[in-house]
């Protein structure tokens, strides 16, 4: 065992891996969301369409957006094996400096008005850092918080990983409220949509601190190669991968329709922006309250029962959910299903990033957890919001409640094939 690295530092509360995750987890899903909140913002900067067709505009936006999952599996296999590594505790302070240059490239980079077509080069390279970042940074903060944890709370300290990105859901439809009720819709367009990535610039230096007192859980650095490790991980645990991958395909493609809601109320619904805000707002709450709670039930009934039913539930109910919200056009019924579809997301999600972890063993947990996450999110989640703005153009605004129960149904399936690993020892 590596003396200096120690399976925890017993004189510091487990509580602190707790808030050395949620500090950067949140704030780096909260850059990457902000985009989304503001595609159409972004869209008319960066993308301005030769035929004034909003939706080519748009899609070219939501297309970018789409850019930074695409360079998460690159983040997953270089900073997960730089976990399994080097710690946990030193890929997650690398994780936070990456997302800082993205956010700086995404805040400061003038328009296509101004710089022509290196506008919007500047920024599909910033999307793909803050992917890097993010693709890195589920895996060691995942197998950092299950190795902290009590045996018997294993899964409430997972529930963090997907309760933070609820609080940034929060945190960023709090922020783009003020911003949306304060300025005007020309101001928006011209400069106000920059505000929350800045303000994401004053909060970094909070995270780096607060991560540098992370415990490290890292007992025995790997001493395989990456390459060695890719290898190990695709044809001793390739059966693992798949269901992970499956069984997050459907989250990650729910979370985005949440995550998309602002963008669709605006859009479609032609809703005042800080009237879509505050609907996005509620749906991160209840992604924030229900994923503890997930974790909490996790713990004391299992995790495949968890995860299970809220899917079902999602998948039963998303059709008649648009349906109702298409006929009635209404704000309480968009602040129903956004709440709803987070709701059970998180739940599902919450549970999910416990028992993934949970089927890989200690020297390949970091990477091959982050492989699992990014791929998934890269092939579903990171083509979701344009799959649904094309939808939506050629079928109507009800069909992607129609894409969410049939990948839903795909999820299920391999829920049902996991095994349950709540009794394991996350040592092994």
């Amino acid at each position: 065992m590596n003396t200096g690295q120690v399976a925890i530092e017993h004189n510091k509360p487990p509580a602190k891996a707790i808030a050395a995750a949620v500090a950067g987890n949140a704030l780096e899903f909260y850059d990457f969301i902000i985009y989304s909140f503001f595609a159409v913002y972004i869209a008319q900067s960066f993308f301005p369409s030769t035929n004034n067709d909003k939706y080519t505009s748009l899609l070219a936006a939501v297309a970018v957006y789409g850019v930074g999952f695409f360079t998460r599996p690159l983040g997953g296999l270089l900073i997960g094996a730089y976990a399994d590594k080097k710690g946990r505790r030193a890929a997650m302070m690398l994780t936070v400096a990456l997302i800082t240059l993205g956010t700086l490239g995404l805040a400061v980079t003038p328009s296509y008005e101004v710089i022509g077509i290196a506008a919007p080069i500047i920024v599909v390279i910033a999307r793909m850092v803050q992917g890097l970042a993010l693709g890195g940074e589920v895996g060691p903060a995942s197998a950092m918080l299950i190795e902290s944890a009590p045996p018997d709370k294993r899964a409430f300290y997972a529930s963090w990983q997907m309760a933070s990105q609820g609080i940034a859901v929060v945190v960023g439809g709090l922020v783009g409220f003020t911003v949306s009720s304060i300025l005007t819709l020309e101001q928006l367009n011209a400069w106000g949509w920059r505000i929350p990535f800045l303000i994401s610039l004053v909060l970094i230096p909070i995270a780096l601190y607060i991560r540098r007192a992370l415990p490290e859980t890292l007992e025995e650095p790997t001493h395989h190669s990456g390459t060695q490790m890719i290898t190990i991980i695709f044809s001793r645990y390739r059966n693992e991968v798949i269901l992970g991958v499956m069984v997050l395909m459907s989250t990650a493609i729910t979370a985005q329709v949440g995550n998309y809601m602002t963008t669709f109320a605006i859009d479609t619904f032609k809703l005042k922006p800080n009237i879509a805000q505050i609907c996005t707002t509620s749906g991160g709450l209840m992604m924030f309250v229900f994923s503890l709670l997930a974790g909490m039930l996790a713990d004391k009934y299992g995790r495949k029962s968890i995860i299970l039913w809220p899917r079902v539930a999602l998948m039963l109910l998303i059709v008649p959910m648009f349906y109702l919200l298409v006929k009635t056009e209404s704000v309480a019924m968009l602040l129903l299903v956004t709440m709803m579809v987070t709701l059970l997301t998180g739940m599902s999600g919450a549970s999910s990033l416990v028992a993934i972890p949970e089927m890989i063993p200690f020297k390949l947990r970091a990477t091959a957890v982050s492989l699992i996450y990014a791929i998934s999110i890269t092939l579903f989640g990171g083509t979701a919001q344009f799959v649904i703005t094309w939808l939506i153009k050629h079928f109507g605004a009800v069909s992607p409640a129609y894409y969410v129960a049939g990948t839903s149904l795909l999820s299920v399936i391999a829920i049902l094939m996991m095994p349950e690993t709540r009794h394991i020892n996350v040592k092994d």
